[in-house]
């Protein structure tokens, strides 16, 4: 009788560890945007010209004077004797020309050439012919939601090589469409940052929902905090349901992207000065106490802790705070 072949000991692969899975997502995303965009081609949008070749005509073309080769090389982060072979194409093929540089005329700068600036152009107008195909085939609000994406990827991941002057940002009242924002983004990050379940985005759904139900604007404001044209912050301020001569600051929220320019105390100081403004003897809040952050906007504000008091709420054992401003 023929003895079975033993069965082979099944394969169980190690979970990846948090990093080797963002690694691995990292990598994926890579591939598919270098695909989606063509860059793996040997021609770039179907033209003579290869990504690199296309990126120094690009950066020739938008520069209010001319650059040096090591100029472009640093700024395309090309290796320089690479980027000499390359320039070297592009002057044989008449794209590009060299003129002692006026500053030290041991380096040359470099310029578009008539057919250089003809060429570039046919590139820029494949370019946006792209974009706009690309765009113009997903809705509005697929449209927002990537380019939102590609600005937080450009954020986090570009660093200035000098410390530059903090991103302007202004304040605005609500409109439509925050609302669902708002609800959505504390939601999300304070699942992320502290662990809360879902019962306090169902929180922040019946503030904002009351908010807009019972919105008396002489009394009451929600300012949302827009930078580079998105919105990356907000709160509110309405009456105390008891006390006519009470107002409530609610929702102070900040993405992690913008905090560090002052947003969140330039979003208390409107709320003080509006509670003035019309009247109030007191402003209240109701916070926790692992937010330390929150913590000192409201002691550089004048708040001051006035009770505390611990509670199951939202997935965890937190110890839920009552701060005052007297007015």
């Amino acid at each position: 009788m023929p003895t079975k072949e033993p069965l082979p000991a099944p394969q169980y692969q190690k979970p990846l560890s948090p990093l080797e899975d963002h690694i691995a997502g990292f990598r994926r995303f890579n591939r598919m945007y270098t695909r989606f965009l063509g860059t793996l081609r040997e021609k770039l949008l179907e033209t003579e010209f290869s990504l690199a070749e296309a990126r120094v005509l690009y950066e020739l073309a938008h520069r209010p004077a001319p650059p040096t080769a090591s100029t472009i090389a640093q700024e395309l982060g090309l290796d320089p004797g690479y980027l000499s072979r390359l320039l070297k194409k592009l002057e044989q093929s008449a794209l590009i020309k060299r003129k002692a540089a006026v500053e030290d005329n041991r380096f040359a700068d470099l310029a578009l050439t008539r057919k250089g600036k003809s060429a570039f152009a046919r590139l820029n107008r494949l370019s946006q012919a792209q974009a706009h195909d690309v765009l113009e085939s997903l809705a509005p609000s697929e449209r927002s939601l990537l380019i939102s994406s590609m600005r937080t990827i450009e954020d986090i991941l570009v660093k200035p090589d000098v410390p530059v002057q903090q991103s302007p940002f202004i304040l605005r009242p609500h409109r439509v469409g925050d609302m669902g924002w708002i609800v959505q983004r504390e939601g999300v990050a304070y699942a992320e940052e502290y662990g809360w379940d879902e019962t306090f985005e169902g929180l922040v759904a019946q503030i904002v929902g009351q908010f807009i139900a019972s919105f008396d604007p002489k009394h009451e404001r929600c300012w949302i905090a827009d930078v580079k044209g998105e919105s990356v912050g907000h709160v509110f301020l309405v009456k105390h349901p008891d006390h006519p001569e009470t107002a409530k600051l609610r929702l102070l929220f900040v993405e992690r992207t913008a905090r560090g320019m002052g947003l969140g105390r330039a979003l208390v100081e409107e709320c003080v000065a509006f509670a003035r403004a019309v009247g109030y003897r007191k402003v209240v809040l109701w916070t926790q106490s692992i937010l330390h952050a929150a913590h000192r906007i409201y002691q550089s504000a004048g708040f001051h802790l006035v009770s505390e008091q611990p509670h199951r709420s939202f997935g965890k054992d937190l110890i839920g705070q009552t701060w005052e401003l007297d007015l």
